[in-house]
C-alpha cells in the first residue's frame, strides 16, 4: 500500500512518527462518459480562459478573489496556516467509544510507525484497546482541517474522519512489530488516558483553519509575506518513555489547576 501522508500522532509529550494508508476503497463500476452519436470519449481540459489554451498541471496555482483581483496562494502557505496540525495528529481529549455512533465515521485511515515510533504506537494501540476509548484529534490533510476519531482495528491503529465490510482493506499488509510493553508502563498509559477523559461535545472543536489561512490572504493582498514556521517531532525513544508519561501526567494536573 501506499502512504498518503506523513506526519506523528501525539498524546500528552508522546510522539509516534506515523504514515497514513487509504483504510477503504471504492466499489464502483468504473463508467466512461461518451458522446451519444459515435460512442467517442468525452475529455476535459484545463483551458485558460482568456486565451483558450490548455494550461499544464505546473502552471496552475489556485488563488482567493478580492474585490477584482486574485490572491495566489502557494503551497507553503497552505501549510503555514497551521503548520503544527499539518504535521501532527494531536490527540486532545479521549472518550468512551460507546458515546460515539458509527453515523460518525465518514472514512477510515490506517495508522503504521515511522522508525522510532514502534514502543509509544504499541502502548498507544494496547492502553486504547483495554481502556475501549478513542482519541479525539484534529489535523490538517490535502488543505482542510479534519476533526477526526482514533481507536483500534485488528491491531492496527485506525484514524476516522468524522461503509460495507468490503470496502475495508486487509490492515495486515502493515508493517506493525511485535513490541512489548511492561505492565508499569501501560498503568501510566492508562492514568493519562483518565486524565484526558471527558465527554464528548461536538461544540469544543471549531475549524479554526480557514480563519488562518484567511488572515495569509489578507496579508499577502497587504504585500506582507507569511513568515514559515518549521514545526519539528521528535520520536519518544522507547527508553524515554516513562519519563514522557511522567511528565505529561504532571502537565495536565497542572493545567486542570490552573482552569
Amino acid at each position: 500500500m501506499r502512504s498518503i501522508w506523513n506526519g506523528s500522532i501525539s498524546f500528552g509529550l508522546v510522539s509516534i512518527p506515523i504514515k497514513l494508508y487509504s483504510g477503504s476503497e471504492e466499489r464502483r463500476i468504473d463508467l466512461d462518459m461518451l458522446d451519444r452519436r459515435d460512442h467517442a470519449r468525452i475529455r476535459y481540459k484545463r483551458v485558460n480562459e482568456t486565451t483558450g489554451e490548455e494550461v499544464k498541471w505546473d502552471d496552475i496555482v489556485k488563488g482567493f478573489k478580492r474585490d477584482d483581483e486574485y490572491i495566489v496562494l502557494e503551497d507553503e502557505d497552505f501549510d503555514m496556516a497551521d503548520m503544527k496540525k499539518s504535521k501532527t495528529i494531536d490527540i486532545e481529549e479521549f472518550v468512551a467509544e460507546a458515546e460515539v455512533a458509527d453515523v460518525l465515521f465518514k472514512k477510515p485511515y490506517f495508522v503504521e510507525p515511522r522508525e522510532g515510533g514502534e514502543k509509544s504506537y504499541a502502548l498507544l494501540t494496547k492502553a486504547l484497546q483495554e481502556s475501549k476509548k478513542l482519541g479525539v484529534a484534529t489535523f490538517v490533510m490535502r488543505q482542510k482541517e479534519h476533526l477526526s476519531l482514533i481507536g483500534v482495528y485488528q491491531n492496527a491503529l485506525v484514524l476516522h474522519v468524522i461503509r460495507f465490510s468490503d470496502e475495508i482493506r486487509d490492515p495486515s499488509k502493515l508493517e506493525i512489530p511485535d513490541t512489548k510493553v511492561s505492565k508499569k508502563e501501560l498503568d501510566m498509559a492508562h492514568s493519562l488516558i483518565d486524565q484526558y477523559t471527558s465527554e464528548f461535545q461536538f461544540d469544543n472543536f471549531k475549524d479554526v483553519y480557514n480563519d488562518k489561512l484567511m488572515k495569509i490572504i489578507e496579508d499577502k493582498a497587504k504585500g506582507k509575506k507569511p513568515k514559515l514556521k518549521k514545526v519539528e517531532s521528535t520520536p519518544t525513544e522507547a527508553t524515554d518513555l516513562m519519563a514522557k508519561l511522567k511528565a505529561s501526567l504532571e502537565q495536565k494536573k497542572k493545567s486542570k489547576k490552573a482552569s
